[in-house]
């Protein structure tokens, strides 16, 4: 299939973007590589799928050295006239949208930036669905949603009217679109909410990355709500898994939906959500404990209250995902954050080799 991916740039986006590839599948990437963290990091993503950092135009079709069947563009979202462009030239079977301003804590700072791209730069993703009459939308929506929700684990048929983020309103926003255009034009929508994803090539602003890089450092670690948290912590390549799983099934219409008992997951429209986790919430001193295994080092760890826009604890339940599509969470927490932890070390390495190699030059 040709299928336009939206954030290659991105944690979740390259690596999805190389797994579509080696199966076979044409890619077309697009990312604005923005500055919320390290652009060194995405560049360095790129880099790694053939997409070289020194012919990154704005607009301008990027091939990869890597990969025949991927193109990539620095393209925003809110770039109409672009991104109109773009699903011109292309005739996509697919698309997945991952593009998005993550970041609980950073929509307490800079709220405007989640509008701007995660209800925006929807917006002009679901028009250009309608106008080329996609067959299948996929959209990262996030475990945030749940919010007040005390219901464990949380089941896509749960009430999400309380979140308690901007953030989290973003993605509840995505998921009410999705299911306007899935209604009115047909468009067969699919709103996969992640939990807590991590492993090699992750954010920098995500827990794991945080803890190692202050860890390794020498320095404290900052642990929210005095270590009272919990988290379905999921490695990238289940969450991946999933992903193409469902790249393979469009929603479908539910020919049962009881308006009387609305169930919010499904839809007479071709709509659907669903978790993708691993189904088994961790303690996070628990995780910590695993990464100073790793580590080989001992965490200093500076207890802090709850911040807000945080929640306590996230559990998902995927039933359905594995009853529908087959999908299984295989890597353990402690196989994860060693493959997080070689990457890590390798990445760094890396990077000092090469500065020492310009100081010599």
């Amino acid at each position: 299939m040709k299928i336009l991916i939206t954030g290659t740039a991105g944690f979740i986006g390259y690596h999805l973007a190389l797994r579509l590839l080696d199966r076979g599948d044409e890619v077309v990437g697009i990312d604005n590589i923005n500055d919320y963290y390290d652009v060194n990091l995405k560049y360095s993503r790129l880099a790694n799928s053939g997409i070289k950092k020194i012919r990154i135009l704005y607009g301008q079709a990027v091939q990869s050295t890597k990969y025949p069947g991927y193109k990539f563009y620095k393209l925003d979202l809110n770039d109409k006239e672009g991104l109109n462009e773009l699903f011109n030239k292309h005739g996509f079977d697919v698309v997945i949208n991952l593009a998005a301003q993550a970041g609980v804590r950073y929509s307490l700072k800079n709220p405007q930036a989640y509008i701007d791209s995660n209800i925006s730069g929807f917006l002009n993703i679901l028009e250009n669905c309608r106008i080329h009459s996609i067959k299948n939308l996929l959209y990262a929506s996030s475990s945030s949603v749940y919010g007040l929700n005390k219901r464990m684990p949380f089941s896509v048929t749960h009430n999400v009217d309380h979140p308690v983020s901007l953030y989290a309103a973003s993605k509840k926003s995505n998921e009410l679109m999705a299911h306007a255009y899935s209604n009115l034009f047909n468009i067969p929508t699919t709103g996969l909410r992640f939990f807590t994803v991590y492993g090699p090539w992750g954010r920098p602003d995500m827990a794991l990355y945080l803890f190692t890089k202050a860890i390794l450092e020498g320095k404290a670690i900052d642990v929210f709500n005095n270590g009272e948290l919990s988290r379905d912590f999921t490695y990238i390549d289940d969450i991946i898994e999933g992903i193409v799983k469902v790249v393979d099934s469009p929603a479908k219409a539910t020919i049962e939906w009881d308006g009387y008992h609305p169930d919010p997951a499904s839809s007479p429209a071709p709509y659907q959500l669903l978790n993708i986790g691993r189904g088994e919430p961790v303690k996070l001193l628990d995780f910590i404990t695993e990464l100073e295994d790793a580590t080989g080092r001992k965490a200093k760890k500076n207890y802090l209250p709850m911040q807000k826009g945080d929640v306590s604890s996230t559990w998902a339940d995927i039933r359905n995902l594995e009853a529908t599509f087959g999908y299984e969470a295989k890597t353990s927490i402690k196989q994860g954050i060693k493959a997080f932890i070689t990457w890590f070390n390798d990445y760094y390495y890396a990077q000092e080799k090469d500065l020492e190699l310009a100081k010599t030059e």
